[in-house]
């Protein structure tokens, strides 16, 4: 994605600023747009689209508050573009495309392509990608955790021309349609889309008019080159080394081993390289991206890191080389589905995310909910002509920073403009469901000195006789990190209550595909807390009173977890001084003793003798977090070992040098299954 600068005319700093606002205003005015004419909820309620403008190049040139994870890969889907009809190309045409292995990301996640010519060449033109409540393939909204091959996806579009001089290609428009469930939304949503980038191409024709096609271009020059500058600036600040760290996914089946998102950040100059060789191969699920994801997610994070106040355009990524080996689940090839393609994209967030905050500490904080949670229920409604298809995406906690805490069932740095609750109106004026709960979820923010923000729990009440649920989800075993001993939040969740009794949909958590629902049936969302930042036990005790008398935490976690002896509405100081001095004084730290690394692949096994598992509370055989009070955590799985002294822990050596840690270091360790607190009724 990275290219050369180029030297540019100098323009009236005055009018440059000028032109760089009306770029963005008007992929402003291009969103408002597809708000006021889009047919599905997706879009007008959730803003699940992102709208951009892109040069003659293939380079972003202007966004607004879009989504990042849409916009990032438009110049794959451009390039593409550009090589498959070359010079066949002219005014009128548009073109679609939602292929993932050639730079799309999920099959409904289609984007289109407005070329606006100006003096006979492209030089700036519109394009939307959005999100389609339903591209046909195996499920109702055609996402699903266990699709195994793109064909459950949906209809697959590698670059067509949709339209050609204005004309629209019926035949293969009404082919695209004959295979979507809901073709009416499906036609409603195409042709606002088509109308929004009309809207665009006649503010773009008054912005030549008013400046003249020369000096726009030598803007849009000068700003990418100024947004490369800048960026490099940035990188030239760090210093120049490598970072490594190593994330893990939910294990795609019930006996699979957990997918390794690794990243490895080479800093040299003004040049950053992002390499994740080393992660796992491509699945046998839906948990599996084309080539643009994963620089997606490293993309987003860099930025945020470098240079978050300053709006984005091609000229932020210039400095960035991304590697991501094809045949990983990062790069996968066909046949796989791509169906999680958001989730690996938020793997590739976390993998990056760790990996930086050991560049730039003070900027670190606690994972996201790490996951788009899509929750699909779909059926036949006898009193509606057409079927239903309830889309839910549950937002939930982001993480802790040193300046503060997580923010509570919010979208993230990574999700842009994306609504973070549906409408119940909305919900039950589309679907034949009622909405009976919805409430931040207790319990769930990840301890810390500053807290990891709450997740949200949704119960929806099924009330037609069949259904059918599916979910793609991701970190329902393995929770969102904390760092600088802060705690991990709890995991997301998804089940189905039915008669009173709450059952799993699936054998793999966050994975369902088609599980029959009954009139009812009761499906319950619970979405995970962000990360935590520092040590529970130096968090302000008043802010622990706070959070249970909001609702955020219990009065039997205040106490165990943050060490806060209090009844609801007061804490007593001299009984918290008492209970936060027992606590320090039980927590032991494990000396390290690195041994040689184990073949990449699979679980990192730590030993520890099993008297010192029985007397800290560990698990044998679980999956741990060792609590680094200088970074992120980083997951191990524990085993008993043989003649191993007390408190010592066997660490392989490579994750000995991503914790930077030597021998005779101390670290701590918690169980990842140990919950804050038992959940709520």
């Amino acid at each position: 994605m990275a290219t050369s600068a180029r030297s540019a005319p100098a323009v009236d700093p005055i009018e440059l600023e000028i032109i760089q606002e009306a770029m963005i205003s008007i992929v402003r005015e291009m969103r408002v747009n597809l708000v006021a004419t889009a047919y599905s909820s997706i879009i007008y309620e959730a803003y699940d689209f992102s709208c951009v403008l892109i040069d003659g190049r293939g380079q972003i040139v202007a966004l607004a508050e879009d989504n990042p994870s849409h916009i990032f890969p438009v110049p794959w889907s451009v390039r593409q573009m550009f090589d498959t009809f070359g010079d066949d190309i002219r005014p009128g045409d548009v073109f679609l495309h939602n292929d993932p292995y050639t730079g799309g990301t999920h099959l409904n996640d289609i984007a289109m392509m407005f070329p606006v010519f100006a003096e006979g060449r492209l030089v700036l033109f519109p394009c939307v990608r959005a999100h389609w409540g339903d591209v046909g393939g195996t499920t109702p909204g055609s996402i699903s955790g266990k699709s195994t091959e793109i064909f459950h996806d949906g209809v697959r579009l590698p670059i067509v021309k949709i339209a050609s001089g204005g004309e629209l290609n019926r035949g293969l428009f009404d082919v695209m349609m004959a295979n979507m469930r809901v073709p009416r939304e499906r036609r409603g949503d195409f042709m606002s889309t088509w109308g929004t980038c009309q809207v665009a191409e006649r503010r773009i024709a008054e912005l030549f008019e008013r400046y003249g096609v020369a000096t726009v271009e030598a803007a849009i020059a000068e700003l990418i080159d100024r947004a490369e500058r800048r960026t490099r600036q940035r990188i030239e600040a760090l210093a120049d080394r490598e970072y490594v760290y190593e994330h893990y996914l939910d294990p795609v089946g019930a006996d699979a081993e957990p997918v390794i998102a690794k990243a490895r950040i080479r800093i040299d100059g003004s040049d950053i390289a992002v390499d994740f060789t080393g992660s796992s191969g491509q699945t046998r699920a839906a948990m599996n991206a084309g080539p643009a994801v994963a620089a997606t997610g490293a993309f987003i994070v860099l930025k945020a890191f470098l240079d978050p106040a300053q709006p984005i355009n091609h000229g932020n990524f210039r400095p960035i080389s991304i590697t991501a080996p094809e045949g990983s689940f990062f790069n996968a090839r066909y046949p796989a589905s791509c169906a999680g393609s958001s989730e690996v994209r938020h793997a590739a967030i976390s993998a990056v995310l760790g990996a930086m905050s050991q560049a730039m500490p003070e900027r670190m904080a606690g994972d996201i909910k790490g996951t788009s949670n899509h929750v699909y229920i779909g059926g036949k409604d006898p009193d509606r002509p057409e079927p239903f298809i309830f889309y839910e995406y549950p937002a939930g906690g982001t993480g802790a920073t040193a300046e503060g805490d997580g923010g509570d069932a919010l979208r993230n740095f990574a999700e842009g403009d994306f609504a973070s609750i549906q409408s119940v109106e909305q919900i039950e004026h589309e679907s034949p469901l009622l909405v009976e709960r919805c409430e931040i979820r207790r319990d769930s923010g990840g301890a810390g000195r500053h807290r990891g923000g709450c997740g949200l729990r949704r119960d929806v009440r099924v009330l037609v006789d069949e259904a059918l649920l599916s979910v793609s989800s991701n970190k329902n075993v393995l929770p969102p990190f904390g760092v600088a001993a802060g705690w991990p939040g709890a995991p997301n969740s998804f089940s189905v209550v039915r008669n009173g009794e709450e059952l799993a949909p699936s054998d793999t958590p966050g994975q369902v595909q088609g599980f029959p629902l009954r009139r009812d049936d009761v499906v319950v969302m619970r979405s995970s807390g962000g990360g935590g930042f520092g040590d529970p036990l130096e968090r302000d005790p008043a802010l622990v009173l706070d959070d249970i008398a909001e609702g955020r935490l219990s009065v039997e976690a205040a106490r165990r977890v943050y060490g806060v002896a209090a009844d609801g509405w007061a804490f007593d100081p001299d009984a918290t001084a008492a209970l936060r001095t027992g606590m320090q004084a039980e927590h032991r730290l494990l000396t390290v003793d690195p041994v040689p690394s184990p073949p990449p692949g699979g679980r990192i096994w730590c030993d520890l003798a099993r008297g010192t598992i029985a007397r800290l509370g560990l698990k044998d055989g679980g999956a741990h977090e060792i609590l680094d009070a200088g970074g992120p955590g980083l997951r191990v799985w524990i085993r008993g070992g043989e003649g191993m002294g007390e408190n010592t822990l066997r660490l392989p050596e490579r994750l000995c040098r991503v914790l930077d840690l030597r021998e005779g270091d101390g670290v701590a360790l918690r169980p990842l299954s140990e919950p804050l607190c038992a959940e709520p009724s």
